[in-house]
C-alpha cells in the first residue's frame, strides 16, 4: 500500500471519528436542552397546581374558627327606657294662681308627683311633640352622619305654608346639615327642620311618625299618647298627657345629643344660601334664666295650638343636683306659660341659701 493511500485512509478515519464526536456533542446538548425544558415545564406546573383538598379544609377551618372571635363580644344592647312617678299622700294640687288648665310637677330623683292639675288627662301637645321628634332622630343618627346634608324640598315648604307652621324658613333646594336640623326643630320650633329630619331618618314623614309611635310603645305609654305628625299639628288622634310628656322629656334628657339641643339658648345655621347665618333662639330658656326658680332650668320646649293653648315642658336641676320636670298646658300667652313654670318651681323646689 502506498503512502498516499495510507494517508487517505487515515484522514478518512479521523474525519469519521470527528463527525461522531460532533454528533455526540449535539446529542448531549439536545438532551440538556430537553432536560431543562422538562424541568421548566415541571416547575410551572408545580406552581400553578390546584391546592390540595387538605389545604382547602384548613382554610375553611381557619375561617370558621376566626368568625366567632369577631362576634364573640357583641355590642351591649341598650336597655329600654323605664321611668315612672307616683302620686303620694303629699302630692299637692296646683295653686289657683297658676293659669294653666293642666300640668304636673315631678321629682325625678324620687320618682314622685309633687303637684298636678289634670296631670293624666288628655291634652293636645302641640310643638312639645318635637321633643320626641329629636329623640327618635337622635337614636338613629350617628355622629358621622351629623354633617350629612338634607335638601329642603317644595313638599316640605308647601306643608309648612299650608298648615301655618312655625319654621326656620329654609328655601326650596337649600342644603342643610343634619345637626342644624336638630337645632332648627327645637329652638325656633321649625316644622321645616323637623320634616327634613324625618325624611332623612325614615325616608318619609309617614314612616318617621310610625317610628315615633313605636317609641311610645317601647316606653309603655302608647295607650295614652299617640302622634299623627312630627311637628305637633292639631289632630284629634294626636294627643298626650302632661305626665306622658314629662316621661318623654325625661327620656330625651338621657340622650347626650338631645341634651345639647334642648339646652341651647342660641344657635346659628350657615348655608350657601344664608352665608351670614340664620340666628335661632330658645325664647323660653332665655326668658326664664334670670327668674328665681330655686334651680337652673336646663331643657325646655314650648308649643301652641288653639286647642291646647300655650304649653311647655321643662326640666330643672337645683344646686344639690336634684332634678325636676314641669309640664303645663292651657295657658293664656307665652309669658303666662313661663310664669306658671317659675311659680311651680319656686313652690315645689326647696329653696337653698343662694336661692333665697
Amino acid at each position: 500500500m502506498s503512502e498516499r493511500k495510507i494517508y487517505t485512509n487515515s484522514f478518512s478515519l479521523r474525519s469519521r471519528e470527528s463527525k461522531k464526536k460532533k454528533r455526540k456533542k449535539q446529542i448531549a446538548v439536545g438532551v440538556i436542552i430537553l432536560v431543562v425544558c422538562v424541568a421548566a415545564v415541571g416547575l410551572i406546573f408545580y406552581h400553578n397546581r390546584p391546592q390540595k383538598k387538605q389545604n382547602v379544609k384548613e382554610n375553611l377551618t381557619e375561617v370558621v374558627t376566626a368568625s366567632p372571635e369577631v362576634t364573640a363580644t357583641p355590642e351591649p344592647t341598650k336597655e329600654p327606657f323605664h321611668f315612672e312617678a307616683v302620686q303620694t299622700e303629699t302630692t299637692k294640687k296646683f295653686p289657683k294662681s297658676v293659669v294653666s288648665s293642666n300640668g304636673i310637677v315631678i321629682d325625678v330623683d324620687n320618682g314622685t308627683i309633687l303637684a298636678q292639675k289634670g296631670g293624666k288627662k288628655q291634652i293636645y301637645p302641640a310643638s312639645m311633640t318635637k321633643i320626641l321628634t329629636v329623640l327618635v332622630a337622635a337614636e338613629h343618627v350617628t355622629e358621622e352622619q351629623m354633617d350629612d346634608t338634607v335638601t329642603i324640598t317644595k313638599e316640605i315648604t308647601d306643608y309648612c305654608y299650608a298648615n301655618d307652621c312655625s319654621a326656620v324658613s329654609f328655601a326650596i333646594g337649600e342644603k342643610v346639615k343634619v345637626r342644624d336640623l336638630f337645632y332648627g326643630t327645637i329652638l325656633p320650633s321649625g316644622a321645616d327642620a323637623a320634616l327634613g329630619l324625618a325624611e332623612y331618618v325614615a325616608g318619609s314623614h309617614e314612616a318617621f311618625v310610625n317610628m315615633m309611635n313605636e317609641k311610645l310603645e317601647e316606653m309603655g305609654i302608647a295607650d295614652t299618647t299617640h302622634f299623627t305628625n312630627c311637628v305637633g299639628l292639631y289632630n284629634d288622634k294626636h294627643y298626650s298627657t302632661p305626665y306622658d310628656m314629662a316621661l318623654i322629656l325625661k327620656a330625651a334628657s338621657e340622650n347626650e345629643w338631645c341634651q345639647q339641643v334642648l339646652n341651647a339658648r342660641k344657635y346659628t345655621i350657615k348655608t350657601k344660601k344664608h352665608k351670614k347665618g340664620i340666628f335661632l333662639s330658645n325664647l323660653f330658656l332665655r326668658r326664664i334664666e334670670d327668674k328665681d326658680t330655686h334651680s337652673e332650668v336646663l331643657y325646655a320646649k314650648t308649643g301652641f295650638v288653639n286647642q291646647s293653648g300655650n304649653c311647655a315642658a321643662s326640666m330643672a336641676k337645683d344646686e344639690e343636683g336634684h332634678s325636676y320636670i314641669c309640664v303645663t298646658a292651657g295657658s293664656a300667652g307665652s309669658w303666662r306659660c313661663i310664669y306658671d313654670h317659675v311659680e311651680l318651681y319656686q313652690k315645689y323646689i326647696p329653696a337653698t341659701k343662694k336661692s333665697k
